[in-house]
């Protein structure tokens, strides 16, 4: 009487056994990805520290053309340096700029060094409303010394919007293109964000510069983790069931 049972306990087994393989995949699949994670944590955090210590290293000289091919975001980015020079009596490029203070521009200028090669600075931030040339400190002039943080070129545009320098509309700075739309010919492959002191305002406001790393890798970690313990829980289950139980929901 119990023959005609025989196939569909087989068939109820192997589903058995092939959702005990999957689990024990998922186990090691999650496991991986916490441990990736872990790793990517540690990275951002060793990021961070070296970040913070170019951000409040004493000053050092800008990058000339002999080291602009060596400049890098792993080796230069917001490192903190200092120029002699003069700015050019040339027109200033406004970018669009989203601070704490709401939205509005960064002034950029170009900076001729001492050593005789041109940076644009990133002067500092105006409000919209305050945008005009007339309502900002002039720059070119007499020789001044400029202190601030070493930012990479940012081109192409912004978030779904495209740089048009014909329309004078800059939504990143980009400083290949800003030289040429400005005809300022060869220019540093960086640019430089002022601090406070070298920009005595009112406007434009140096210093402003946020540096933020987004780092939610401990919760990515604890999640994967998590739902690798939930399924050895289940594998561990379907262990010690018997084979005549099916697996639970």
């Amino acid at each position: 009487m119990t023959l005609p049972q025989a196939p569909a306990r087989r068939r109820s087994g192997a589903g058995r056994y092939a959702f005990l393989a999957l689990t024990c995949l998922l186990v090691l699949v999650f496991t991986s990805l916490g441990l990736w994670q872990v790793q990517r944590r540690a990275w951002k955090l060793d990021l961070i520290a070296r970040v913070d210590a170019r951000i409040h290293a004493p000053p050092a000289a800008a990058p000339g053309p002999a080291d602009w091919q060596g400049v890098s975001a792993g080796d230069d980015e917001y490192r903190r340096v200092a120029m002699q020079g003069r700015y050019l009596d040339a027109p200033e490029t406004l970018a669009m700029a989203v601070t704490e203070r709401g939205p509005g521009f960064w002034v950029l200028a170009p900076f001729r060094t001492e050593a005789g090669f041109t940076v644009l600075v990133n002067r500092g931030f105006v409000p919209d409303v305050r945008r005009g040339p007339d309502e900002r400190r002039k720059a070119a002039g007499d020789e001044t010394r400029v202190v601030g943080l070493l930012r990479l070129s940012k081109p192409g545009g912004g978030f779904l919007r495209a740089n048009d320098p014909a329309a004078g509309r800059w939504y990143s700075r980009d400083v290949a293109a800003i030289a040429q739309e400005r005809g300022l010919g060869e220019v540093a492959p960086y640019f430089v964000d002022a601090d406070a002191a070298s920009e005595p305002g009112p406007l434009p406001q140096g210093g402003m510069t946020q540096v933020i790393f987004r780092n939610t890798h401990l919760v990515y970690a604890l999640t994967w983790f998590c739902l690798a313990l939930m399924s050895a829980a289940a594998a561990a289950y379907l262990v010690r069931a018997r084979p005549d139980e099916p697996p639970a929901a």
